[in-house]
Parts: C-alpha cells; sequence; structure tokens
C-alpha cells in the first residue's frame, strides 16, 4: 500500500482537477458556501449565536469599565463621552465589517488609511460582532462576494477554454516550400 492520497476529480466543471478556478475558503465556513453542503446551516447558526454571544460579553465588559468610571468619580461628562465613543465607533466598525462582506477595499485604499482604523476597529469590536451576527441570519458572511468572484472566475476560464478549439500539439506542421 502507498501513502498517497489521490484526490478525486470534483464533478463541477472548472472546479478541483480540472485546472480551472478553485473556490476561496471563508472563515469557519471553508468552501461549504459554494454547495450549501457539509453542515453549512449549522455553521451560520453557530457563527450568528457565537457572534451574538460574543457581543453580549463584550457588552458586560464593557459596562465593568464603565462601573469603574463610575467608582472613580469622573464625572458625567468623560461618562458621556465613554459611552458617546464607543457606540460611534461601534457604529463605524458595523459600518465598515459590512461593506467588507460586500465589496473588497480598492487596491489603494490599503495603506495608512487601513493601519488607522485599526484602533477604530478595536474599539468598535461590538459593532463589527453585530455585524457578523447580522449577515450570518442571511449568509455565510461574505459569500455573496466571494460567490460572485468565484462565477466570474469560472466565466473567463470557460470563455478561455473555448476560444481554443482542438488539441495544439496535434496540428499537422505547414510543408516548408523548397527553394
Amino acid at each position: 500500500m502507498s501513502d498517497e492520497q489521490t484526490s478525486s476529480p470534483s464533478p463541477e466543471p472548472g472546479g478541483p482537477g480540472h485546472g480551472g478556478p478553485e473556490p476561496e475558503e471563508l472563515r469557519f465556513f471553508g468552501t461549504t458556501w459554494v454547495h450549501h453542503d457539509g453542515g453549512y446551516g449549522l455553521r451560520r447558526a453557530g457563527a450568528a449565536v457565537g457572534s451574538l454571544a460574543l457581543a453580549a460579553a463584550g457588552a458586560v465588559v464593557l459596562r465593568f469599565a464603565f462601573q469603574g468610571l463610575e467608582i472613580a468619580a469622573v464625572g458625567p461628562f468623560v461618562g458621556v463621552l465613554v459611552v458617546a465613543g464607543f457606540a460611534v465607533c461601534s457604529a463605524l466598525a458595523f459600518r465598515r465589517t459590512w461593506d467588507g462582506f460586500v465589496r473588497r477595499p480598492a487596491p489603494g485604499a490599503r495603506g495608512a488609511a487601513d493601519t488607522s482604523s485599526h484602533g477604530l476597529m478595536l474599539i468598535g469590536f461590538i459593532g463589527s460582532l453585530l455585524a457578523y451576527f447580522c449577515r450570518s441570519l442571511v449568509e455565510a458572511p461574505g459569500e455573496k462576494l466571494y460567490r460572485a468572484e468565484y462565477a466570474a472566475a469560472r466565466e473567463r476560464h470557460e470563455r478561455r477554454r473555448g476560444a481554443r478549439t482542438g488539441n495544439p500539439a496535434a496540428k499537422k506542421p505547414r510543408s516548408k516550400k523548397r527553394r
């Protein structure tokens, strides 16, 4: 017996084993989003429940932090600033996370603007988790984007394959004219 494992070709044209594009893996879902198999529904439910539970736990932690500010007697102005800051950062993190499920950032958008928003996303983690929860109710977060990209890649691959007719290696050589 040999230790080699052979992968069976995918029944899907253009899939693994056919030289075509392969679907990109989603976090927590792998490639189950392609055909909604392999426990896709359970994974979606788990992602929704998990993200909501983490958001609730984060809210409890923030409540403890706010109680610490009350104990320190910093005043109502600082309390309002903290609550408003977390609310704004959560709203911005929600929007940024939601947009990430719909479209990829422009290639030129990466850089200083992306690194400066890490703090915003860290402070607004509850908004990001809530966006993940809301998207999990509809589909796997990012599935629509990945499905559109995968369909476009498969279409490009099929067009390229269709443009090539026959086996180019089997063409008869041209007869050379003798002088």
